[in-house]
């Protein structure tokens, strides 16, 4: 089965969340998938060698929901 194509382009690096040993690292980003609005991503990167993780992708909504349902938690 072939794989479908896409594109995407990080419009912001909102923040690095974790780097590991082997040079991966876990981003907050603002990114724009297949020339769509931009979305709120968690995800694993590896830019050097272009590729990328799993991640979650939330809409301005669910980002906002998600930064709630944090402050409620850790402000404690």
């Amino acid at each position: 089965m072939k794989e479908k194509e896409f594109s995407y382009e990080i419009k912001e690096h909102i923040q690095l969340l974790s780097k590991n040993a082997k040079g991966w690292t876990k981003e907050l980003n603002s990114v724009s998938w297949n020339e769509r609005a931009p979305k709120i991503d968690i995800r694993d990167w590896n830019h050097e060698e272009g590729k990328m993780g799993k991640g979650i992708t939330l809409t301005e909504e669910e980002a906002e929901l998600l930064f709630k349902g944090l402050k409620d938690r850790y402000n404690k």
